[in-house]
């Protein structure tokens, strides 16, 4: 599983034009599933980006949480993110996860965000999507549990 986190003051996606979701401070996740993702690596990634301590403290340091500053989620599945460009100029997607396996843990990751996050907003699965955002900071980070679970259990 991977996820692009943005910092965001704002952030919306649209289908056909019409807003679907929309959040204020927090997170935009942009969120790719492979084919070896289970619920539980999904668990584990939600517990850690739900964790991250990237917001300002009265220090100005980044100390402080999603849930230390009320924060908001919208959560888009994005295949992309599995994209090979190793060899010629078109992308392939063999390792993103099969459609169904993707919606099933895409839906579970955007329920899982819910035990910790008041406010989670979410894009249309499978749908042509446009996203906007304000990115606060700017601060991105990448998110593979490829280094974050497997290297916890080694």
């Amino acid at each position: 599983m991977k996820i692009v986190l943005q910092r965001v003051s704002k952030a919306s996606v649209s289908v056909e034009g019409k807003t679907i979701g929309a959040i204020d401070d927090g997170f935009l996740i942009l969120l790719g599933v492979s084919d070896t993702d289970t619920e539980e690596i999904a668990d584990k990634m939600v517990d850690k980006l739900c964790k991250l301590r990237i917001f300002q403290d009265e220090n100005g340091k980044t100390n402080r949480s999603l849930a230390d500053v009320g924060g908001q989620l919208l959560v888009v599945s994005q295949f992309t993110l599995y994209a090979d460009c190793s060899e010629g100029n078109r992308p392939s997607f063999f390792r993103a996860g099969a459609p169904d396996l993707a919606n099933r843990l895409y839906e579970h990751v955007v329920e899982r965000c819910r035990m910790y996050v008041d406010k989670v907003e979410h894009g249309e699965f499978g749908a042509y999507m446009q996203v906007e955002l304000l990115n606060d900071g700017p601060f991105t980070l990448v998110l593979d549990s490829d280094m974050i679970v497997k290297k916890k259990k080694n």
